[in-house]
């Protein structure tokens, strides 16, 4: 049971959205609850039947986000449900509804992307008022009451639009900072790792065939004691924007040393590879200089496969650039130890 719970939390802090979702599920279900069970057994059907609506797409919301991983679409669901209801609740009941509104803003802006809570908001508001005012008395008592509901409801949205777009960057941010390389951009270390995994689970289960292809500079000691840290950096940023452009989207480059490159090629064979890995070689003769002339790098490559973890085939690969280094730099290393060399 404790180990359970570990991998439940676990999971949480690692998925903010799935967290977000399950922690205002739960508050959510909690407080309403009751409400439903109170106004259905005094005979208000309709909201008490609005109440479980959201009470139940709560639920199925939580489990759908937990089952799949897929948090966009149980949090647009939530927030259409629940505008719709909370817009239902106030009709019928009222001022004493209004205050539902401003927990409904809370939760549009945890649950979608900040624009498009702003918009539901809106749209709230604005069928509030036309109702109002096509049968005047029922939702505000006067003029200078839904005034003040309009600017107060709309002072607490663009507040929350505000804090909800900064701290979206903010995450943004420091996802980026946890899994990019600072100088690069290439995909760091962990992140590689985590990706290997999941090209093996592929493998596995769906038979698709992955390769990696090692990467290291010639001689890139050279330039930074020649030219200076500067200089190397300025190479190794344009090494990662030409190869980021060479490739396909689904292609991950990682950086997991001074020079040293993997690139994890999603389905592709030992063909597909050694295509890949001259491709790439004739672009950098072309594309890629540093102040002492061409740079030059070494490749080994290694296709995955079927029951191979990922460190024996990040090792097959590796040694295939050791290969690569030894024969003289300035070559491709396939599996297969056949040699390919620049004509």
């Amino acid at each position: 049971m404790g180990r359970r719970f570990n991998r439940v939390l676990a999971r949480l802090r690692k998925d903010f959205q799935l967290s977000i979702i399950c922690l205002m599920g739960f508050f959510g279900v909690l407080g309403i609850s009751p409400y439903a069970v109170y106004r259905l057994s005094q005979g208000n059907y309709a909201v008490g039947i609005a109440d479980a609506i959201i009470v139940l797409s709560t639920l199925f919301a939580m489990g759908y986000a937990w089952r799949t991983g897929d948090t966009r679409k149980p949090g647009l669901c939530l927030m259409v449900v629940a505008s719709l209801c909370a817009t239902l609740i106030v009709i019928k009941l009222g001022i004493n509804g209004l205050f539902w509104i401003y927990p409904l803003i809370l939760l549009n802006f945890f649950m979608v992307p900040p624009l498009l809570a702003l918009l539901a908001t809106v749209a709230v508001l604005v069928a509030l008022v036309a109702y109002s005012r096509l049968i005047p008395g029922t939702v505000f008592e006067s003029d200078y009451q839904m005034l003040s509901f309009i600017v107060t409801a709309m002072l607490s949205s663009t507040l929350s639009f505000i804090f909800a777009q900064r701290a979206s960057y903010q995450r943004k941010q420091l996802q980026s900072w946890a899994t990019r390389d600072a100088l690069t951009g290439a995909r760091n270390r962990r992140v590689m790792d985590q990706e290997l995994k999941i090209a093996v689970a592929n493998k596995r289960r769906h038979h698709i065939s992955s390769a990696v292809l090692v990467i290291d500079m010639d001689h890139f000691k050279q330039v930074n004691d020649r030219f200076g840290h500067a200089v190397g950096d300025q190479v190794l940023v344009s090494f990662v924007e030409l190869t980021n452009r060479c490739f396909r989207h689904e292609d991950r480059l990682f950086r997991f040393g001074g020079e040293e490159f993997l690139l994890l090629l999603c389905n592709t064979s030992e063909k597909g590879l050694r295509a890949a890995a001259l491709q790439l070689q004739a672009q950098i003769a072309e594309h890629l200089k540093s102040p002492g002339g061409p740079v030059t790098v070494s490749m080994g490559g290694a296709v995955l496969y079927g029951n191979e973890r990922w460190q024996d085939w990040l090792q097959r690969a590796d040694h295939q650039l050791y290969e690569a280094k030894r024969a003289g730099r300035n070559r491709i290393h396939i599996d297969t130890y056949q040699v390919v060399e620049m004509a």
